[in-house]
């Protein structure tokens, strides 16, 4: 294309976004009069700046407007390439045009970008490209897009992808800058990617907000791994192309990739992995300060700033940013690629650690649903105050400052099993793992079993054995490793005495997915067995879960366990999305009203959500009548909504005789004992409370 004609393009461009929407059409008929081609340019542009901001049900490849192809290929609605039969143009980009289509071989809707020809003419270049997009093709991870396909017909090339629905991290940043928290859970998703990538020798050279799309559960998905091969500078080229991205030396022509370049890139040198971290690394800087640290008025003075400038400090804009995360970010970003992060591995452990630090920080810990509990039990307290001043000094001491274990007590404390998987990308299936354990342990006889908010609250921590045993009050502690390859999983136990730290059991188990619910139950049964104990109930059969329906129910219960609305939403989407995979899985249904109960008062009003427990909670009777949990549901639900004391007492009971260790359930037990005036069986409920769960935030504003 004539330089000229690019001047002509985006000054028109620019000067059309400027006007509102209902001047658009009849300025650029003005503009564009007599010349079809450079409207339709123009217009394609025009609708992509308008679709950046909405949720699109399509991957967003997004528009840069200097990258816009030289002729689109014409309207394809209703045809055919190949088996897929395309329905509508999501966008045009530089890359080509991305409609969305449906196979019609599997039934299933995709993404299929469209190649322009100026791209895939050359052979050699395109045969290049097969091969990096193959490789690419070929990872498997949850925030990577899947390529379903590479293909041709005639001369036009295709690439299929799986259907997102979602926006880009572009169109969440057009408002401005985001929290901490969620521009944090979104570069270590990014990162993840990237590992998983890094680890298989494929590297991306053009991540930048673009090219990260945002599901409604929370889900990053990085996309194009592989395309970015075809707009490489190859010797003997005479354009003007530098690592990824075309630079136009026009004046007026913004350049969006610039940004997030690394200085080998900018100098036509070759991009590896170093190059990725780099582009996070710009990434995180403007989703925390919400403004790229290299800026220009021209991409000459983009590159410049990026060869020779230092960002500005967040603290500019943030008073209070985290001193590690401007060291991330300052190792992310040395212009010297061999003082940067080396791995990109390295830099997702340190904003890992950087996460569970905020996480952990008694601003944010139980924040929100201790405001849920204080509203939840403000009318029980007005019951428990009166009596509980009177009788402070006797009953305080005799309840709340005794040992927790008594000299000859079983007692066990579960901590979050560690991540050994190459990517570091199942944080939620260990978790997940440990609590299932956790909790088929606590239906033991004679075993106090220490709930999960207390043993997890080690999580991450090198603590030794002993001081950890000591804060729980228990004599043994289990702990362990996953490590996940795809389908094939192996766990690690081992059960350690506080008493000197040596292993009374030990054992390593190798399994496919489908194995994983007979493993869980091999390990309960074994520390029944070491410990001389015996099981209040006999085990469920879980080996005939659907494996996918259950990944997805340790992704709900994942986030069910965070604070904010957003995580408790993303865990609702989970639970549901596992319920359509095997609508006959209870525990997911126990999930769904789990999340319903901590959204309630806090950011659900109470009408609205009690009914939404008290449903998934029977359904979860309905097919599991010994899930102690949901049982404690339906007595919440039925002493706040239906005012059924006795209905809710019974509950109550049913729930505690399923599970004698369930803290929250004798929690609940005290609110109720209370508002009945039976105040000595409200303190026994507080200390038994206390005794399971003894560093939960959410007893502690109560015992």
């Amino acid at each position: 294309m004539e330089p000229g004609r690019w001047g002509r393009i985006t000054d028109i461009y620019h000067a059309t976004i400027a006007r509102s929407p209902e001047e658009r059409a009849s300025f650029l008929g003005e503009e564009c009069h007599g010349d079809d081609s450079l409207r339709k340019q123009v217009e394609a542009m025009v609708k992509s700046h308008e679709r950046s901001g909405d949720f699109i049900e399509s991957p967003a490849f997004a528009v840069a407007p200097e990258l816009l192809i030289d002729e689109p290929t014409g309207d394809l609605i209703g045809q055919s390439i190949g088996h897929y039969r395309i329905e509508s143009l999501l966008g045009v980009g530089g890359m080509g045009e991305v409609y969305l289509a449906r196979d019609e071989r599997l039934g299933r809707k995709v993404a299929l970008k469209l190649l322009p020809e100026h791209l895939t003419a050359d052979e050699t270049q395109l045969s290049r490209f097969k091969t990096e997009a193959r490789a690419a093709s070929a990872l498997n991870h949850p925030n990577i897009l899947t390529v379903y396909e590479i293909g041709a017909e005639g001369t036009r090339h295709f690439i299929a992808t799986e259907f997102i629905e979602g926006i880009t991290l572009r169109a969440l940043l057009a408002p401005g800058r985001m929290n901490l928290h969620d521009a944090l859970e979104i570069a270590v998703q990014v990162a993840s990617a990237l590992a998983a990538a890094h680890e298989t020798g494929v590297v991306h050279r053009d991540i930048k907000p673009e090219n990260i799309m945002l599901r409604p559960d929370g889900y990053a998905k990085v996309l194009d791994f592989g395309i970015a091969k075809l707009t490489e500078q190859h010797p003997g080229s005479d354009s003007h192309e530098i690592g990824t991205t075309t630079l136009q030396t026009q004046p007026g022509l913004l350049l969006g990739t610039a940004h997030y370049m690394s200085p080998e890139q900018t100098r036509g040198q070759t991009a590896d992995a170093r190059s990725d971290i780099w582009s996070l690394g710009v990434v995180l800087y403007e989703m925390v300060g919400g403004i790229p640290p290299f800026r220009g008025e021209t991409p000459s003075d983009c590159i410049a700033s990026i060869l020779t400038t230092e960002p500005p400090p967040l603290s500019d804009v943030l008073p209070d940013v985290p001193v590690k995360l401007q060291s991330i970010l300052q190792k992310a970003l040395c212009k010297n690629s061999d003082e940067r992060y080396q791995t990109i591995k390295e830099m997702l452990a340190d904003l890992r650690d950087l996460k569970g630090d905020l996480e952990d920080s008694p601003p944010r810990r139980g924040g929100p649903i201790l405001r849920k509990i204080k509203r939840h039990k403000r009318v029980a307290l007005l019951a428990l105050a009166a009596a509980m001043l009177a009788a402070a000094g006797l009953a305080y001491h005799f309840y709340f400052t005794a040992p927790l274990s008594s000299p000859n007590e079983k007692s066990i404390a579960v901590l979050p099993f560690a991540d050994l998987s190459q990517a570091h990308d199942q944080e939620y299936f260990c978790d997940g793992i440990s609590e299932e354990i956790l909790n088929s342990l606590a239906r033991t006889e004679g075993l106090r079993v220490v709930a999960r908010t207390s043993s997890f609250s080690f999580k991450g921590r090198t603590v030794d054995v002993g001081p950890i045993a000591q804060k729980l009050g228990v004599r043994t502690i289990l702990e362990g490793s996953v490590r996940r390859d795809g389908n094939r999983v192996r766990i690690t136990a081992q059960l350690v005495s506080a008493a000197n730290g040596s292993h009374l059991w030990s054992e390593t188990y190798e399994r496919e997915l489908q194995g994983v619910f007979a493993v869980q139950d091999e390990i309960t049964r074994a520390i029944v067995d070491a410990l001389k104990v015996k099981l209040a109930l006999s085990l469920p059969a879980r080996e005939q879960h659907n494996t996918e329906a259950y990944d997805l129910y340790l992704q709900g219960l994942y986030f069910s366990n965070k604070s904010s609305e957003a995580d408790l939403r993303k865990a609702l989407s989970f639970f549901q999305r596992a319920l359509d995979k095997d609508p006959t899985f209870a525990r997911a249904w126990t999930g769904i009203a789990k999340v319903w109960f901590w959204l309630c008062d806090a950011y659900v009003k109470p009408l609205d959500a009690w009914p939404a427990v008290k449903e998934a909670a029977l359904k979860a009777i309905a097919l599991d009548d010994r899930d102690a949990e949901a049982y404690a549901y339906v007595a919440e639900a039925n002493r706040l909504l239906d005012w059924d004391f006795a209905g809710a007492d019974a509950e109550l009971k049913r729930a505690l005789q399923l599970d004698p260790n369930f803290a929250f359930g004798h929690l609940m037990l005290l609110h109720f004992n209370a508002l009945q005036g039976q105040l000595e069986e409200a303190l026994r409920q507080g200390k038994e409370a206390k005794n399971l769960d003894p560093l939960s935030p959410a007893i502690s504003t109560v015992v």
